[in-house]
C-alpha cells in the first residue's frame, strides 16, 4: 500500500509541476512518520523516499538506532523544546521548526559542542492563529539578522503550517505570503551580500499541490503516504 501511495503522490507532483512549469525533481517529499513503525519507514525507503520527518524527539530516538544502516535524511518537523535540542542534533539533518532566537541560541550552543553546523528553517506563523507556533512574519527579518551571527547554524529557508480548511484553495494565500516573505528576505540578503534562503517547507496531505504551485520546495506528507 505504501509503495502504491508514493507512486500516486509522485504522479500528482508531476502533474502539478507540469501545470506551473516546475521540475518535479526539485520537490522534496518528507515522509512524516509520527506514530509509524520502523517497518513502515523501511517500506517508504524501499519506495524511494529517503527523507523522514519526526514530530517528537522522544519517538525519533526510539527509531533512529534501528535505521542507522539506511540512507536517511532526518527532519525534525514538530515543535522543538530547548531541553530536547541536544538529542535532536544527534539525528537531525534539517530542523524545520525554529521559532525563537532562544531556541536558535541553544541549537548553536549544542551544535558547537559536537562541531556541527546545523541546517535549520524558521517556522513562520503566517495565519496568525494563536494555537500555532512560529514567528510573526513582521519579526522574521529581525530574527534572521540576530540568528545570522551564530556560527553553528545555517538558515536554509522558511516553514509554515496553513490553517485546516475544507478547500485546499483556501490555503493558497498563506503559502503565497510565506513565498513573498522569503523573496523580501532574499532581496535584503542580496543587498547585504548574504546567502539567500532557498527552501520553502509548506504543504501537507490535504494541500500539498497548492503549496507546490506557490513555490514549495519541501512538502511534508504523513497520511497520504501511510494511509492513502
Amino acid at each position: 500500500m505504501i509503495k502504491d501511495n508514493i507512486f500516486k503522490i509522485k504522479e500528482r507532483i508531476a502533474q502539478v509541476c507540469s501545470k506551473v512549469k516546475r521540475d518535479p525533481y526539485e520537490i522534496n517529499v518528507v515522509a512524516v512518520a509520527k506514530g509509524r513503525t520502523v517497518d513502515e519507514i523501511k517500506e517508504v525507503l524501499d519506495a524511494g523516499i529517503k527523507d523522514i520527518g519526526e514530530n517528537k524527539v522522544q519517538e525519533a530516538l526510539l527509531k533512529y538506532p534501528q535505521l542507522t544502516q539506511q540512507s536517511i535524511r532526518w527532519h525534525m518537523v514538530g515543535h522543538l523544546q530547548t531541553n530536547k535540542v541536544k538529542d535532536a542534533l544527534k539525528m537531525s539533518d534539517l530542523i524545520h521548526s525554529v521559532d525563537s532566537s532562544g531556541l536558535a541560541q541553544e541549537i548553536d550552543k549544542q551544535a558547537a559542542k559536537i562541531n556541527k553546523i546545523q541546517d535549520i528553517l524558521l517556522e513562520v506563523n503566517v495565519s496568525g492563529e494563536a494555537t500555532k507556533f512560529g514567528l510573526k512574519p513582521e519579526a522574521t527579518i529581525e530574527i534572521i539578522q540576530e540568528i545570522g551571527k551564530f556560527k553553528n547554524i545555517n538558515i536554509r529557508g522558511l516553514m509554515t503550517i496553513a490553517p485546516l480548511v475544507d478547500n485546499p484553495e483556501e490555503s493558497r494565500p498563506y503559502f503565497r505570503k510565506l513565498r513573498d516573505l522569503r523573496n523580501r528576505i532574499n532581496e535584503l540578503n542580496r543587498q547585504n551580500r548574504l546567502n539567500e534562503l532557498n527552501i520553502l517547507s509548506m504543504g501537507m496531505t490535504d494541500d500539498f499541490e497548492v503549496a507546490i504551485e506557490e513555490g514549495a520546495d519541501i512538502v511534508r506528507l504523513g497520511r497520504a503516504i501511510f494511509v492513502g
